[in-house]
């Protein structure tokens, strides 16, 4: 395979580190070999691609009071046990974080020997309480639930 890699002055651009790099992993995982002869040619180098934003979150908003320990959803007082309160604060603590069902047995409920589905009915009734158009807890299958992207979620620290 021969790669040609345009060079313009002394500067290399950013796509030829990247296919620079790339070659040396395979060297070091010894699946080739590797030549180097410079060729120099005046074609400019492709411009990078632009890089989307990240998507904003829409839809109601959750606050979580964490002093007073409330939920509200749109200004209005919304009713949680305190596990399921725990759970949408641990979630918002740590977003885009996935958690298998024993990790939060753990880190929520401060136990480990308990049956897993417990986290499962959790995880519904807090879905039901938020409402159909609240994406708040998605679930990863195969592996446990993360707080969802689009998720609004404020957490109000202590007073």
């Amino acid at each position: 395979m021969t790669l040609a890699i345009p060079l313009t002055g002394d500067a290399v651009s950013p796509q030829a580190h990247r296919l620079l790099a790339a070659v040396r992993e395979l060297v070091e995982l010894s699946r080739g070999t590797v030549t180097v002869e410079a060729a120099e040619t005046l074609s400019e180098p492709e411009p990078e691609p632009e890089v989307e934003p990240e998507p904003v979150a829409t839809g109601p908003e959750v606050r979580l009071l964490a002093g007073p320990r409330q939920a509200l959803l749109e200004g209005r007082e919304l009713p949680l046990t305190r596990l399921e309160f725990d759970l949408l604060l641990y979630l918002a603590e740590r977003p885009r974080r996935v958690f298998s069902r024993a990790q939060l047995l753990s880190g929520v409920w401060g136990y480990e020997r308990a049956g897993e589905r417990t986290v499962d009915v959790h995880v519904r009734r807090l879905r039901l309480k938020l409402g159909a158009h609240v994406p708040a807890i998605t679930t990863v299958y195969g592996v446990g639930y993360r707080l969802a992207d689009d998720a609004r979620v404020a957490i109000v620290p202590l007073d």
